[in-house]
């Protein structure tokens, strides 16, 4: 800030700054990962990106991690019930209008199982020291928000490949289940269907491409053949690519032809439009996903080079008394741009809020003293000036604030870091990022 307050430009170099790098955090300081949106029934393993809390209902907090139901889910609930029941009206006519409720419990029962699905993925990331934010249920299945990446790529394939090993499992229980009652009757239905569809999230999410759990196994394989988790990225994005250009084709195609137990004399006009509409949505969700799993894995490449020193607004220490001219006046000679408020044995007690001296006009500085426009300095609001990337991030997030202390390993006072200037390089890394 200059003597009138007014905050410069972050990105400015001065004789005691050097140069900053860029990163993003849209909605504050967050440690962006490989982000996919949820996948048609399942997997959804999104590293999580910055998002608003909550995320739709809170359902409840398995193994601590909140699970929401979005709103989309009703409309896809509503979606299931109405298709279902029309098949039941075909397989099991002497249940007239109550098939809707068979329909909906269906809807609930197959939800239930992509929440196991992602339930293993959340059980395994907790076994492996990896912060889980939510799991959140939407339109086209579920997503797990796993706040970091896996250390190895050993740990990377057993946590992708836990949610389709449980949908197995289930479809496999289901399958017993079916034994075990009358064929023709509702249970016998009902399980029948809830087997074909965990098998179809099971099958569907080992295809391997991302943001696919088969996607992200690939990606573990390249990465311990070739020690670099970059190249498994790179690798198991182009084949997403790849995957989604063949479902945008391929699905219509094996209506078309029948492939799929439909006879093409069967297929009407509305069917194959329905079909190439559900293909371009599983396209585009595919090929987005594996594309923004490329894109925040090179923005992470760019992470270490974050560090607060390169981002801190150098200080002055002022006592509390200091009239709020003076403080200015003698941060401007000092080239410096925050101000640190320090006791009388210069232990630094508070931060001098940037947004505070905005507020006071010019006139009234000579009568305003720093210490009211100052935080008391909490724990948690002290940063390492080396502390950098992900480190950095996580930092910032456990304790919110606008600013924070920057301090040399020796206790010295380096400055103050801003968020505001952490989102702005944040943002304009992204910009950057292809």
């Amino acid at each position: 800030m200059d003597e009138s307050g007014k905050p410069q430009d972050p990105q400015e170099s001065g004789p005691d700054r050097p140069p900053q790098p860029t990163e993003h955090a849209p909605d504050g300081p967050q440690p962006p990962s490989p982000g996919t949106p949820g996948t048609p029934g399942g997997e959804g393993r999104a590293h999580a990106e910055p998002k608003a809390p909550g995320g739709g209902i809170l359902m409840g907090r398995p193994f601590g991690v909140p699970v929401y139901v979005a709103p989309s889910w009703f409309l896809v609930a509503a979606l299931i019930t109405w298709v279902f029941g029309g098949q039941l009206e075909r397989v099991l006519p002497e249940l007239g209008a109550a098939r809707y409720l068979v329909s909906l419990f269906f809807a609930v029962a197959f939800y239930a199982s992509v929440l196991v699905h992602e339930l293993a993925h959340t059980v395994a990331a907790i076994r492996f020291k990896l912060p889980v934010r939510r799991i959140q249920l939407q339109f086209f299945g579920g997503v797990s928000e796993i706040e970091k990446e896996t250390e190895t790529p050993g740990r990377e394939f057993v946590l992708a490949f836990v949610g389709p090993l449980l949908s197995l499992v289930l479809a496999g229980v289901f399958y017993v289940g079916m034994q075990l009652v009358e064929p023709g009757t509702v249970p016998g239905v009902l399980l029948a269907g809830l087997m074909i569809s965990n098998l179809i999230v099971a099958v569907f999410n080992l295809l391997p491409g991302l943001p696919l759990d088969g996607g992200r196994m690939l990606r573990a394989v390249v990465w311990k053949l070739t020690g670099k988790p970059m190249s498994g990225t790179v690798a198991a994005a182009w084949v997403g690519r790849a995957l989604a250009v063949t479902v945008l084709i391929g699905l219509p195609l094996l209506t078309h032809t029948g492939a799929l137990g439909r006879a093409p004399e069967e297929i009407g006009g509305a069917d194959s439009l329905t079909d190439a509409l559900l293909a371009a949505i599983l396209a585009a969700i595919i090929w987005t996903g594996a594309g923004n799993s490329l894109r925040m894995a090179r923005l992470r490449e760019r992470l270490p080079d974050l560090t607060a020193r390169t981002l801190t607004r150098r200080a002055i220490p002022v006592e509390t008394d200091t009239p709020l001219s003076e403080a200015l006046r003698r941060a401007d000679d000092a080239g410096a741009r925050a101000l640190v408020v320090v006791d009388r044995q210069g232990f630094p007690t508070a931060l001098v809020r940037e947004a505070a001296i905005i507020g006071i006009p010019e006139h009234r500085r000579p009568w305003v003293t720093v210490g009211t426009l100052a935080q008391d300095l909490k724990d948690g609001m002290r940063v390492g000036a080396e502390l950098a990337g992900e480190d950095l991030l996580d930092h910032l997030r456990a304790t919110p604030a606008t600013e924070y202390l920057v301090v040399e390993h020796s206790g010295e006072i380096y400055g103050v870091l801003s968020t505001t200037d952490v989102e702005r390089a944040f943002v304009a890394a992204m910009a950057r990022t292809p």
